[in-house]
């Protein structure tokens, strides 16, 4: 008896691993040990079928063969939680007036141009309120949501100012007025509408100055003289610190554009120093913030560079009208919760919508509804933001590869027909200015496309006919959620919206709805079943009859067909793989970074590394990340130190892609020591 139980013992061992392994990753979902079960028995899948599908016909399991290498997909996904949360009414602005320019004590040369040339003839709710508050000479803090006009709100004001002066200005005189906005792309925009507003007065010479350009070209338009200058503030400080020709001798204007961003970005000691020397030649002047959300350091700002400001706040304005009587109940509460629980304005035709998506589909689901919108429906035209620029570069190539044909013979047969009308650029803070602006212009000139980018658009910019903003990675607060969603349904137009989050993300919503903004679900299947229409992603089976309607076996057919096409480019050489492994350490970064009060929210540890790993096109996860980022080039790694200098100056608010890289190593390692990062740190000096 003992001996033959010893033998039982002996032989189970050896007797039971495939059953064993099958079991395991099933029984725990989440774990990474299981991550890594999963993988291996997808891998030993490749490798032996199943006896099951042994004894089915062998061509058959021939054909299905690519479809087993990713049959994952579906399975082992965490399940879907309901949104359980009240409808709340949301905060509303009226954009529009009657009230035409005519009614204001313009210049009619200015008038004219306002309405001929910025084809515009009734004023916005925040222009009525602003413009007669500056004409006046009055300092202004200005709250409005995004795409209300702002932008006229002071530039007309400023115009009629200069045009009116007594002594006529003259080009050599330096500039009169200062605009600083925080992007590339918006100081493009302002400059260009103020240049259209001085149509009429010639004499007043406006002008840009950014990064990326030429200093020696910026020097030479300052030695000439500049009347109206648009700048950020990075640049504006290179040019006072190496520049002998700039002065504010006669600077009567200063207008903060985009205040809260400014902030974000971390420039706010690049605007004491601007602060510093516009005092220093001229103490009065008139000083303009302008904001679509109201933080504690835009509150700060306002104290040190407005002079009794007047403050004009239209969504305020709107909710006075709307409820006279509770109103003043209500307004001491309000005082004090104003910067703890911010309510938002939302653009009243915007349309606001959420999916959950396990890791694993993100891909392909953002690929169908791509798909959906921009190639099936048409005439849409769709910003998607990421969290990082190698994000935005990997998407961009893989989308432009896979969704536009040309990975093979059978693709290209469709791609004439099917993808003809998807167009993709891409815009993100790593590009060269040169290429930033042509991609933008194209877009604001484009009636279709798809613009993949980061933050870098999410602010001021007004880009016509824009129907749709995804974000595919979620905003760390819900005011950098209300400024993305701003670049759609501008100035009383249509527009949607549509957040991915994963299901362990799913308390989001709840966030968005405690900030009174009301996000509608659309289901993932939906999405997806767009992939029928494109023949394309169909499972060739021999005998098989034309698809129809949309059986959900064949939808997700169809999704692991759209898979293995995105793995098989990204497999097909090394160097993808890389790049790809690159992206997803990227997101990773990105995701170590949100703020502290949605850690319990975003916290790496609810990520699963190996289903996150699948959305990149990658079929393993990968072992080696932390070995990446010393791969990168040698501009990056200069950057760190000085990076994680100003981490600490700005209390972490960076979301720029070098800060997401300098935190890596924090974020995902908790059990390295800080020796590690210490040493990466010594190695650029």
């Amino acid at each position: 008896k003992q001996s033959s139980a010893l033998k039982r013992k002996l032989q189970s061992p050896h007797g039971n691993p495939p059953l064993k392994r099958k079991r395991k990753p099933s029984a725990n979902t989440f774990k990474k040990s299981a991550a890594e079960a999963d993988n291996k028995k997808g891998i030993s899948a490749q490798k032996s079928p199943p006896k099951k599908q042994l004894t089915d016909n062998g061509n058959e399991s021939q054909k299905r063969r690519p479809f087993i290498k990713t049959s994952s997909l579906f399975r082992n996904n965490p399940d879907i939680p309901e949104i359980h949360r009240k409808a709340v009414q949301q905060v509303q602005e009226n954009v529009f007036t009657t009230d035409s320019f005519n009614q204001l004590d313009l210049h009619p040369h200015l008038i004219s141009t306002i309405n001929t040339v910025l084809k515009i003839s009734s004023m916005t709710s925040v222009q009525k309120q602003t413009i007669p508050v500056l004409l006046q000479g009055k300092d202004a803090l200005v709250r409005s949501q995004t795409g209300s006009g702002k932008t006229l709100a002071y530039g007309i004001p400023l115009v009629q100012s200069l045009q009116g002066m007594e002594s006529k200005i003259q080009r050599s005189d330096g500039p009169y007025a200062l605009v600083l906005v925080p992007t590339r792309e918006l100081a493009l925009q302002s400059f260009d509408t103020m240049q259209k507003l001085l149509k009429p007065f010639a004499w007043i010479v406006p002008g840009v100055l950014m990064g990326g350009e030429k200093r020696k070209s910026e020097k030479a338009r300052l030695r000439k003289g500049i009347n109206v200058l648009i700048s950020t503030p990075g640049r504006l400080v290179d040019h006072i610190k190496s520049t002998e020709c700039i002065h504010f001798r006669r600077t009567q204007w200063l207008i903060i554009d985009e205040a809260d961003r400014i902030l974000d970005l971390g420039f706010e000691k690049d605007v004491a120093v601007i602060l510093n020397a516009l005092n220093a030649e001229r103490e009065t002047r008139q000083n303009v913030l302008l904001s679509a959300t109201l933080t504690k350091g835009v509150t700060r700002l306002a104290d040190i560079s407005l002079n009794d400001p007047i403050s004009i706040s239209i969504a305020d304005e709107t909710q006075k009208t709307l409820k006279p009587t509770s109103q003043k109940e209500t307004q001491a509460n309000n005082s004090s919760n104003c910067m703890n629980q911010e309510n938002f304005a939302v653009p009243e035709k915007l349309k606001q919508y959420v999916m959950m998506v396990p890791s694993k589909l993100r891909l392909v689901t953002l690929a169908a509804f791509i798909l959906e919108k921009c190639k099936f429906e048409k005439h849409h035209k769709m910003i998607i933001f990421f969290s990082s620029c190698e994000q935005v570069e990997f998407h961009y190539e893989l989308l432009l590869k896979v969704l536009s044909g040309g990975l093979d013979s059978e693709q290209r047969e469709h791609s004439s027909v099917s993808s003809g009308c998807l167009q993709f650029l891409r815009l993100h803070g790593n590009m060269e200015q040169e290429e930033r602006t042509e991609v933008f212009q194209e877009f604001l000139r484009s009636r279709t496309g798809i613009l993949l980018c980061t933050d870098v658009a999410a602010r001021g910019l007004d880009l016509p006919q824009v129907t749709w903003i995804v974000q595919y990675n979620a905003p760390a607060s819900p005011a950098e959620y209300i400024h993305r969603i701003g670049r759609t349904a501008r100035i009383g137009c249509h527009g949607n919206s549509l957040l991915v989050l994963a299901p362990s993300e799913a308390e989001y919503v709840s966030l968005l709805a405690s900030h009174k903004i009301n996000v509608t679900e659309i289901k993932m299947e939906k999405v997806l079943s767009s992939l029928m229409k494109d023949e394309r992603f169909k499972l060739h089976r021999p005998g098989s009859k034309k698809s129809c309607g949309t059986d959900p076996q064949e939808v997700r057919e169809r999704a692991t067909v759209l898979q293995t096409k995105f793995e098989n480019y990204i497999h097909s050489s090394e160097g993808t793989v890389r790049w790809a492994k690159k992206a997803l350490q990227s997101f990773l970064c990105a995701y170590t970074t949100y703020p502290r009060n949605l850690k319990h929210i975003f916290h790496i540890k609810s990520l699963h590394l190996g289903h996150v790993a699948k959305s990149f096109g990658l079929r393993d996860a990968p072992q080696n990340l932390t070995a990446i980022p010393t791969a990168g080039s040698k501009k990056k790694t200069k950057a760190r130190p000085k990076r994680a200098d100003l981490l600490k100056k700005t209390h972490g608010k960076h979301r720029l892609a070098e800060i997401l890289r300098s935190e890596y190593s924090s974020g995902m390692d908790p059990g390295v020591s800080k020796v590690k990062k210490k040493r990466k740190q010594r190695k650029p000096g």
